[in-house]
């Protein structure tokens, strides 16, 4: 993996604990040297993420909507920093400039780009690996969700183990990489639905 999309918060929760994973989420790429693509802004951990990248001399590529830049939330401290016209087209740059999606603790825009990529890995959009990092237990419910969906009979067992969850960096890249893509759906036949 190259280039890994970081899907996380723009706020800045009172714990500690979550600038600091973002950070520290952002060196460990660096080091790994992979590149981060995140969505461009300043604040919160997207703001953690792309520092600890930068600081550890790792390629940062921000993808903002134009919206946003005009509210001068934008990081201009990126090596790249791309404007884009909404939230579509910024999360088609996100599958486009990556080889893989890691899922950092935030709210409701995370849980957008974290259940698009589930969903474009799913129908065949792309092929590359979806993690979540499950930092501090932040993310049991969802995997329970998750697990769920699938037990219930929403999720075909082609397509149960696109998300792949680990408690820390180095367990998610690790499983992330020997990852095998699955049958996506525009490839299975009428039966197999």
């Amino acid at each position: 993996m190259k280039r890994i999309a970081v899907y996380c918060g723009s706020a800045s929760p009172e714990d500690p604990r979550y600038l600091e994973l973002a950070r520290d989420v952002g060196a460990g790429l660096a080091e790994r040297g992979i590149g981060v693509v995140y969505g461009g802004g300043r604040l919160g951990l997207m703001g953690a993420v792309a520092n600890g990248a930068k600081q550890a001399g790792g390629e940062v590529i921000g993808v903002i909507p134009e919206a946003l830049v005009n509210s001068e939330v934008a990081n201009h401290n990126c090596d790249e920093l791309i404007t884009v016209s909404g939230m579509h087209e910024r999360k088609q740059r996100f599958t486009d400039l990556s080889d893989g999606f890691v899922t950092l603790p935030g709210g409701v825009g995370t849980m957008d780009e974290l259940w698009e990529a589930m969903s474009w890995a799913q129908l065949g959009y792309h092929s590359d690996p979806v993690g979540l990092l499950n930092a501090f237990g932040f993310y049991d419910d969802l995997i329970r969700f998750n697990a769920k969906m699938a037990a219930v009979g929403f999720v075909r067992p082609a397509h149960q183990n696109i998300l792949i969850s680990a408690d820390t960096l180095s367990e998610l890249l690790s499983k992330m990489e020997s990852y095998k893509p699955h049958t996506p759906i525009f490839k299975m036949k009428a039966e197999e639905l």
